[in-house]
């Protein structure tokens, strides 16, 4: 590693009203280093990104890249400075091809013929370099999730980028998918490339990097080699204090089957059903109550046909669905009223109305019953606000107050808010006649990516809330592209790929690469017994 600057960040602050996003953030990144940051959500890591790449601009302090002044407020001037970054969610277009993909926005709208065979020939190269195999020709929706980051890689490497970011880059791989990228970045590094790695899995953070920078509220709390420093010492500079991740414990008791389903197909989601990977196909499962059943896959494979088909938004088409002994209805608030709790992936666009206030939020799912309405249309606001607030004390809501818009929220108190609404049954209430209408808490828990994109803290939080769940006897179903959090909670342990799903078994038989192996398509043969690796 060269000791030569290529990226300095000096007294970088940046204010929203009277919140201090980053307050004088000071870091640099040398040429041939990985450098990790970390940081709680909110901790300001993306507002320090957005203001690297020209999207904001710093109330205070200034940006350096090889020796040059940074244009604020310029995202071109960062792209032609040579920094690149590769975003958690991609963004290619499903129906180009890769070379389409790579070479689009590159090219002057004035050129009347796009010089594909210069660009065949450059890309082809580039890959060759870093150790990126790549058919110029395949259409991006024919990839599997690892070969679209490897074009988001080449995409940036094209454009001439000497510095990488990349944005919670395993969020979506397989353990093998992970292990290749994990080795093109030790190419990439060797010859030069300098990396900046966010993410939250700390035992990646450790592996890859060289230094490491954590940011706690909006500051930069820490810095340092990763080779003297630990995954513990990590977490407790990341949200202050220590953080002991929930113990994967059996199930105290396992009762009956709460939610059946007995060979169910769905429609895509997509029109005319052809999408096979977005829908189900034959799947048979049974939750039960006293139980975590952990769904293991690589995102697109029909887990989001299963969390709708339990949440009451999608319908099966053959194949039969039952909760308690009933057929399962395609109506969220009927299955609201019969126990099941919903904590969908999309937290933003599903789980809040971001312009509501909170206390709106936390009974949103449950305003028509009697505990929360007269006549189904009327809102008892103090029995709403009362148990918002008891949502909030619970489970540690943080924000500006129930009054306050549900979009100000961070991304962790977001899913503390719906994880609240979720789980804690409201108190018993009583109407104008006094008629006393009892709660209960939930008989199953639809939990789809729970913890996505959330901090360490939080993800303790949340599962420790989930395993709690389960012991009070609830079923309790998680949908998770997160290998290590489905050993972590699973009592059972099923693989999706392709639409179909594999047969639930005890988590103690599985080994992370016969998971990883059935994530990616391979057969599903019986695992062999042993300890988790």
């Amino acid at each position: 590693m060269s000791n030569a600057t290529v990226l300095r960040l000096q007294g970088i602050t940046k204010r929203f009203g009277s919140l201090v996003a980053n307050d004088g953030i000071s870091l640099d990144l040398q040429a041939g280093e990985v450098l990790a940051l970390l940081g709680e959500n909110g901790a300001g890591k993306s507002t320090l990104m957005s203001i690297l790449f020209g999207h904001y601009v710093a109330d205070e302090g200034s940006i350096e890249v090889f020796g040059a002044p940074l244009p604020a407020g310029n995202p071109k001037a960062a792209l032609a400075a040579g920094v690149g970054m590769v975003h958690q969610h991609f963004t290619l277009a499903d129906n180009l091809s890769v070379l389409d993909n790579v070479i689009m926005g590159t090219e002057p709208l004035w050129r009347v013929f796009s010089r594909r065979a210069a660009a065949r020939a450059r890309l082809l190269e580039v890959a060759l370099r870093f150790g990126l195999p790549v058919e110029p020709d395949a259409m991006i929706g024919s990839l599997s999730v690892g070969e679209r980051q490897r074009v988001e890689i080449l995409k940036a490497l094209y454009r001439g980028a000497r510095i990488l970011i990349l944005d919670e880059p395993t969020a979506v791989l397989t353990p093998q998918e992970s292990e290749a990228l994990f080795a093109t970045l030790a190419q990439m590094v060797a010859q030069g490339l300098s990396v900046i790695f966010i993410s939250h899995k700390l035992g990646e953070v450790l592996r890859v990097s060289q230094r490491i920078a954590v940011l706690r509220g909006g500051k930069l709390v820490a810095e340092a080699r990763t080779a003297e420093t630990t995954q513990a010492q990590l977490a407790l500079w990341m949200v202050g204090h220590a953080v002991d991740a929930p113990q994967r414990r059996p199930a105290k008791s396992v009762g009956d089957a709460v939610c059946v389903l007995d060979h169910v197909s769905t429609a895509s989601a997509k029109d005319g059903g052809q999408d096979h990977s977005s829908a189900l196909r034959e799947v048979s499962l049974t939750l039960r109550a006293g139980e975590i059943t952990a769904i293991a896959g690589v995102s697109g494979n029909g887990q989001v046909a299963l969390a709708e088909l339990l949440c009451g938004t999608r319908r099966a088409t053959s194949g039969t669905a039952q909760l308690m002994g009933r057929a399962l209805p395609p109506s969220p608030a009927r299955l609201v009223q019969r126990g099941v709790a919903r904590i969908p992936e999309d937290r933003h666009a599903v789980g809040v109305v971001g312009d509501l206030p909170v206390w709106e939020n936390a009974v949103s799912e449950r305003l028509r019953s009697p505990v929360f309405s007269r006549w189904s249309w009327v809102v008892r606001r103090a029995a709403a606000r009362l148990h918002a607030r008891r949502i909030e004390k619970a489970f540690d809501v943080r924000g500006a107050g129930l009054m306050a818009p549900a979009r100000s929220l961070s991304g962790g108190n977001m899913q503390k808010l719906i994880l609240g609404r979720a789980l804690l049954a409201p108190e018993q209430a009583e109407d104008a006649d006094n008629k006393k209408y009892p709660t209960r808490a939930p008989r199953l828990i639809v939990a789809h990516q729970p913890t996505w994109g959330l901090d360490i803290g939080a993800v303790a939080y949340v599962q420790q809330q989930l395993i709690a769940a389960r012991d009070a006897g609830a079923a309790v179903l998680v949908i998770s592209d997160d290998l290590d959090e489905v050993l972590a909670l699973g009592d059972r342990v099923a693989v999706m790929h392709g639409g179909h799903l594999g047969e639930a078994r005890p988590a103690a038989a599985w080994t992370r690469e016969a998971i990883g192996l059935a994530m990616a398509g391979a057969t599903q043969q019986q695992p062999g017994a042993g300890a988790l690796q």
